[in-house]
């Protein structure tokens, strides 16, 4: 039997549009898309889709217990674009021992972080470090 993968992720929101152009503005999905009435932004093998739901507040009130972590291969070409389209940020893009990490916050209040393994294209190891691939 197949061991199960994690795909995707539900990020629901009273104001779904306005989420999901902060998305696709902000971080350039490959595929931004309509399926069956969810927003479907595609990053890589995983996609995150984007729904209304009535039972969310307008801003999560516990943003740190579910980070969106983004691993890009240019961070500050990522902060950038970010920038440009008007984000704010929880922590700015800072060296972290050769690995770059910033934290954005969406317009729902959820934490999005880009990261940049040492590398560019980093693999975690069991000791958790990360290992280049390149």
């Amino acid at each position: 039997m197949r061991r199960p993968v994690l795909g995707s992720l539900l990020l629901a929101s009273t104001n779904p549009e306005r989420l999901r152009t902060w998305y696709a503005d902000a971080l350039d999905p490959e595929d931004n898309s309509d399926v069956g009435g969810y927003g479907v932004l595609k990053f890589g093998e995983f996609y995150l889709f984007i729904d209304t739901r009535t039972d969310v507040s307008d801003k999560n009130p516990e943003p740190g217990r579910v980070i969106l972590n983004f691993d890009v291969s240019d961070a500050r070409a990522v902060a950038e674009r970010m920038e440009s389209a008007g984000v704010t940020w929880l922590a700015q893009l800072e060296d972290r021992d050769g690995s770059l990490f910033a934290t954005a916050i969406d317009p729902d209040g959820n934490y999005v972080q880009i990261i940049q393994l040492r590398g560019s294209a980093g693999v975690w190891t069991e000791e958790g470090g990360s290992e280049a691939t390149e």
